[in-house]
């Protein structure tokens, strides 16, 4: 093996699982840095240490491959724990390579950044020269396995000493294993014998590629289907109600309830999902499918601990000759037919701004067929996917959710626009006080965009908390932003723009989009804050039960 520096032997090891690292250079990563670059690794710069975790998560949200952030020691290092935290809560895979103190102890400007992420969840595995290769390997692959992001630090004063020879094993792909004790003939019994049954699907049963077998099965059984916001058209075809919980409609949430078994395939049934308890009827029985060790819902009936592929496939050799419930589509394609869509909007609001109804309505109809959407957090944060279209699973990368966080949007799209190289456009949904946090990164994203769109929601606030709190007679200066020209920052910056006042101002973003879509345009569109999205009001109602119980 070539006599390499600790940082050269890092950059080598990950060079056999990442193609791509994002970050900051500092004092603490500038050798990992040279490293990298002669490892053949694409570095894409991004301004903020928080982007290069935000980023390396969504290109594994987008691409389903592993990535690296990097960021230098100390500051550089706190300033990406917000985006480490998400990626942690997120379970997304994602290795941050950061500096660290000197292996003879800490100077007095350090921090004790091992303490610092188990606070957030994240392992922290720090490298030593005579072992740089096999801890480097047994980071990656902790994060694979567990998909989780982890911290893989360089001491400061190892980074460009020789690192000691190691032979190591080749790389290898995380195996999965299946404890299913004979659930799976139990989960079978209950689905040939059911009349309404409903197949829903989370992030897990995409993550697993198990949608051919779960598309299968739902036909076999003449189910309906579902899927979370993370598993969106998964399951489509006929049958599919579309995203089960906030985002989805009344009427598809209806036919949910009335299924009498429910199988429930890589989805932790999360209170969103769940529509806060009222999503399943009291005598629907659940079936989950999780690699989880155990139930992730009270509301579980039978947890098989298994691979959702695997599962579904072997569900599917145990039900030769089961009835099919053909009726039930039947039913449900009559009912979805009659019942109400989502709401259009309007054309009219309160102080003349657009409604955001409308307006993503009208947005569907412009944006390139072809598209991988980013969202950041916010109030607005389910107008993409109730009224976009969203072609896959992985073409829907929302960020912040997980840990309730905003700000991250314009980061995740610079590691989606770089995981998304066959033609796709990257459309990035963000509100105003988002896009203000992570604004640093809309240069980055210019540069490493070949084709994107930003749509900012702008409402002149914290829209979320103006719906939350203001409506409760709390004061609303807090809440509120002084109107920005976003448009007029993006053109500074080299991008292509325009101010969105009215539906007809769109003709700027289609002809930008007619001449080829090239590059960045930022639609800077100024919406009405009167608009209260529906999964807001639900979560409202929720949260103004669960203190009444508490007062009572």
């Amino acid at each position: 093996m070539t006599s390499l520096t600790v940082s050269g032997r890092v950059a080598q090891v990950l060079s056999s699982y990442v193609s791509d690292v994002f970050g900051v250079m500092g004092n603490g990563n500038v050798y990992f840095l040279d490293a990298a670059e002669k490892q053949g690794l694409r570095f894409s710069p991004v301004r903020h240490e928080g982007a290069a975790i935000a980023a390396a998560d969504a290109y594994y949200r987008a691409s389903g491959r592993l990535a690296a952030g990097t960021t230098t020691y100390g500051p550089g290092y706190t300033n990406a724990l917000t985006a480490l935290a998400e990626s942690v809560q997120a379970q997304i895979p994602v290795v941050l390579v950061t500096g660290d103190a000197p292996s003879s102890g800490a100077r007095p400007q350090d921090v004790d950044q091992v303490a610092i992420a188990a606070g957030l969840g994240a392992a922290t595995f720090t490298v030593t020269r005579n072992a740089v290769g096999a801890i480097t390997q047994q980071a990656v692959e902790y994060a694979l396995t567990k998909r989780t992001a982890v911290v893989l630090a360089i001491p400061y004063d190892l980074a460009a000493l020789e690192a000691a020879e190691e032979e190591l094993p080749a790389p290898h792909a995380p195996k999965v294993t299946d404890d299913v004790d004979g659930g799976l003939g139990q989960a079978a019994r209950l689905l040939a014998g059911a009349k309404r049954p409903l197949i829903l699907a989370g992030r897990g049963a995409h993550l697993a590629g198990a949608g051919p077998e779960l598309r299968e099965l739902a036909d076999r059984l003449g189910a309906l289907t579902a899927g979370t916001a993370l598993a969106l058209n998964l399951l489509g075809g006929e049958g599919y109600l579309g995203v089960a919980g906030g985002f989805g409609t009344d009427t598809a949430a209806g036919l949910m309830g009335e299924a009498d078994v429910v199988l429930v395939a890589g989805a932790s049934l999360s209170p969103f999902t769940m529509r806060f308890g009222h999503l399943l009827g009291p005598d629907s029985t659940v079936i989950q499918i999780d690699t989880a060790l155990q139930p992730t819902h009270p509301r579980v009936d039978l947890f098989v601990s298994a691979d959702a592929k695997s599962a579904a496939g072997g569900i599917l050799q145990l039900l030769d000759g089961a009835a099919s419930a053909a009726a039930w589509r039947a039913e449900a394609r009559k009912r979805l037919a009659e019942g109400p869509a989502h709401h259009p909007g309007s054309t009219e609001t309160p102080d003349g701004r657009l409604d955001p109804r409308a307006l993503a309505t009208a947005l569907d109809a412009v944006l390139p067929e072809r598209r991988t959407v980013v969202q950041d957090g916010g109030h607005f944060v389910g107008w993409a996917p109730m009224y976009w279209h969203i072609p896959r699973p992985q073409d829907l990368v929302m960020v912040g959710t997980a840990y309730q966080a905003i700000g991250l949007g314009l980061a995740s799209a610079v590691g989606a626009a770089r995981a998304v190289e066959d033609g796709r456009t990257l459309v990035l949904a963000s509100g105003d006080g988002g896009f203000l946090m992570g604004l640093s990164d809309l240069e980055s994203l210019i540069a490493a965009a070949g084709s994107a769109i930003v749509v900012i929601y702008n409402d002149a606030a914290y829209g979320a908390e103006i719906h939350q709190y203001g409506s409760q007679g709390l004061t609303e200066k807090p809440m509120q932003i002084p109107e920005v020209d976003f448009s007029g920052i993006a053109r500074a910056l080299g991008a292509d723009s325009a101010i969105i006042r009215s539906l007809a101002d769109l003709s700027a973003l289609q002809d930008w989009i007619d001449a080829g879509a090239k590059g960045t345009f930022v639609a800077d569109c100024r919406i009405t804050s009167s608009v209260r999205a529906p999964w807001m009001s639900e979560w409202m109602r929720a949260s103004q039960a669960a203190k009444a119980a508490v007062a009572g």
